[in-house]
């Protein structure tokens, strides 16, 4: 700096920028109501494999029996697309073809 306080102009920026983290991407994990699968191994379901207690596990199953879906939690890209597939495979081994999806957010 001069004896005037202002920035010597030839002198170059020496500061140095951070790299750009990317935030992930999250994704939803989707439960779709289906006409078979009974209301009481859908919330067994949501409390095994999504760690919801009893109410929110209501709640969720019963937005997808009268909206269709119902969306269970978010996570990164292959936590979500994980999740869907333990528990889509649960459901077929279990003789019920409950559904879950996942979507980007």
């Amino acid at each position: 700096m001069s004896r005037t306080g202002t920035a010597d102009p030839g002198l170059k920026d020496k500061t140095k920028s951070k790299p750009k983290v990317a935030k992930p991407s999250f994704y939803v994990v989707v439960v779709h109501n289906d006409p078979v699968t009974p209301r009481g191994f859908v919330v067994e379901v949501l409390r095994k494999y999504f760690d919801k207690g009893e109410p929110e596990a209501k709640r969720i199953m019963l937005l997808a029996h009268n909206y269709g879906i119902g969306v269970v939690a978010k996570y990164t890209r292959e936590i979500a697309e994980t999740k869907a597939k333990q528990v889509n495979e649960f459901a077929r081994d279990s003789g019920f073809p409950l559904y879950f999806s996942t979507e980007e957010e």
